[in-house]
């Protein structure tokens, strides 16, 4: 997980290409957030093509946590084929999307 010059509380991840090790780095995520909630986090989606249900299901997991917790998470630089699964599963409108990591950085400090 990097940071690239995000506010102290803010948790990166950047998501790997392929399957299982997008599992692998959800998992790691939810991990590190259960025992720290005073964050929020982003989770880059730049080298992701597309994701299966296992991973939807991580991320909501995550959502849930930091949205219990007053936190946000936001999905940064989602390729459009992985953004329509979110559409066609009826969970765009659940979930922030940021294409721009100046964008990010100002809706992390705005928190």
């Amino acid at each position: 997980m990097e940071n690239q010059n995000l506010p102290e509380n803010v948790i990166l991840a950047r998501l790997p290409s392929s399957e299982p090790k997008i599992s692998e780095e959800l998992k790691k995520l939810n991990e590190t957030v259960s025992q720290k909630s005073n964050c929020d986090a982003v989770l880059d989606f730049s080298f992701v093509e597309i994701i299966n249900s296992s991973n939807i299901s991580n991320i909501l997991l995550l959502r849930g946590f930091l949205e219990k917790h007053g936190r946000r998470l936001i999905l940064y630089n989602v390729q459009t084929v992985t953004k329509c699964i979110f559409i066609v599963a009826g969970l765009s409108e659940m979930f922030e999307f940021i294409d721009d990591i100046e964008d990010v950085r100002k809706a992390v400090q705005k928190t």
